[in-house]
């Protein structure tokens, strides 16, 4: 599930709500343990998420760099590369 979640600081154009809603959801699922709540547990699940995702948001917005912002397209291509040779070395 970890594996979901991307880095989100320094891109260009920012990070969306939907991506930051995404990795809140992602985080509270491993630390839950559970990629859907019990009924008893659906609130509590929901409200984390959220109250995790809100300050993700204030975290983005507070974080200074002086690296240049990152394109999101040649990450992407990064990240296909490594996960090719990372699969083609399990194969």
């Amino acid at each position: 599930m970890c594996r979901n979640i991307r880095t989100l600081h320094n891109f260009e154009p920012a990070a969306t709500n939907d991506e930051v809603q995404a990795a809140a959801l992602q985080y509270v699922r491993k630390v839950s343990g559970s990629t859907k709540p019990s009924k008893a547990n659906e609130e509590a699940f929901n409200r984390a998420v959220a109250e995790i995702a809100h300050i993700t948001g204030h975290l983005l917005e507070d974080l200074v760099t002086t690296a240049p912002p990152k394109d999101r397209e040649i990450e992407a291509a990064k990240a296909k590369e490594r996960a090719a040779k990372r699969y083609a070395a399990a194969g």
